[in-house]
């Protein structure tokens, strides 16, 4: 990649002005739990992270769930001493249970931990944003949102938001406080969020920043039937049905386009799948995993890529 500044934008009423494209760092928690990548070195994680930024990326969306703590305290490191340092985002709501199990708890007390555990993990006073994981058990959310709202108050937390939610979810929080940002799912995969959650962001000028954009790296053009058969046993995606027929076929398919339209651009699938999610106006960023340094230069283009209506026919079998 060019050393071209990346593109900027406004989170929302937050204040933060991001890159388009951030650093999802889902995966470097590893495997071992529900929800894990397999195997992941850590080494290639801190320099994965430190190339990204040396290029420009100025967030990071992490959460304590992502191998309970181990992505954070990977951040931790990988950030120690950095300057300018990115922003961080994390999320609670997932505690560890017995066994490397998940929880799900937003009561205060419960939060209150998590939050003290990620400042540690990352070695922050405070944390950029901070989000409720999801919103689950749903009678909690009052309370869980209630406590991230006195976070922020107290100056532990410096903005504060949700990932997961749907629209009368959002409406319950913004009762007690407001929202100031939405992560949901979004890909050409998963189109979801267009219907109500996308306009109602735009129309109320709620920063929202989308995780998947890649569908998990399935959009990413490496992905292949055997390397899916090779996945670990650990890695989550084994057990997706978007990795399994008869989605599979229908997805690489759209890989096919992608890879038509990148050819244009002189990029990757990945990059224009990223990009695909950024020319909706209600997007403010995409959060793009990275598990190596080499992987980072030709995703982290799709921050500059504009994408034509040529290009969206091609994508979307449009004539």
């Amino acid at each position: 990649m060019t050393s071209t500044a990346l593109r900027k934008a406004e989170l929302g009423a937050t204040g933060l002005k991001i890159t388009r494209v951030g650093f999802g760092a889902w995966a470097i928690g590893g495997g071992g739990y529900e929800g894990g990548w397999g195997p992941q070195d850590d080494e290639d994680s801190i320099a994965a992270i430190r190339h990204a930024l040396a290029l420009g990326v100025n967030w990071i969306d992490t959460a304590a769930h992502y191998g309970f703590g181990h992505s954070e305290r990977v951040i931790g490191r990988a950030l120690a001493g950095v300057e300018p340092r990115p922003y961080v985002f994390t999320k609670g709501g997932l505690p560890e249970g017995p066994g490397r199990t998940k929880t799900r708890s937003l009561r205060r007390d419960s939060l209150l931990r998590e939050v003290e555990g990620s400042r540690e993990r990352l070695g922050v006073e405070a944390i950029d944003l901070y989000q409720i994981h999801w919103p689950v058990p749903d009678e909690e959310i009052e309370e869980g949102w209630s406590t991230l709202a006195e976070l922020k108050e107290r100056g532990v937390v410096r903005h504060i938001g949700v990932s997961n939610f749907n629209v009368r979810q959002l409406r319950r929080a913004q009762a007690i406080a407001p929202v100031e940002t939405l992560q949901p799912p979004y890909s050409l995969i998963d189109r979801r969020i267009e219907v109500e959650l996308l306009p109602v962001a735009e129309r109320e000028g709620i920063g929202m920043i989308v995780y998947s954009p890649m569908a998990s790296g399935l959009l990413s053009g490496a992905m292949t039937r055997e390397r899916i058969a090779a996945l670990p046993a650990d890695d989550w995606r084994r057990h997706s049905e978007e990795f399994r027929e008869p989605q599979l076929t229908q997805n690489l398919e759209l890989v096919e386009r992608l890879r038509r339209v990148a050819a244009r651009h002189d990029t990757t699938p990945g990059a224009v799948a990223v990009a695909w999610t950024l020319r909706n106006p209600a997007v403010t960023g995409a959060i793009a995993g990275f598990r190596r340094p080499e992987q980072v230069d030709p995703i982290v283009a799709a921050a500059n890529l504009t994408l034509d209506k040529h290009d969206i026919a091609t994508i979307l079998r449009r004539k």
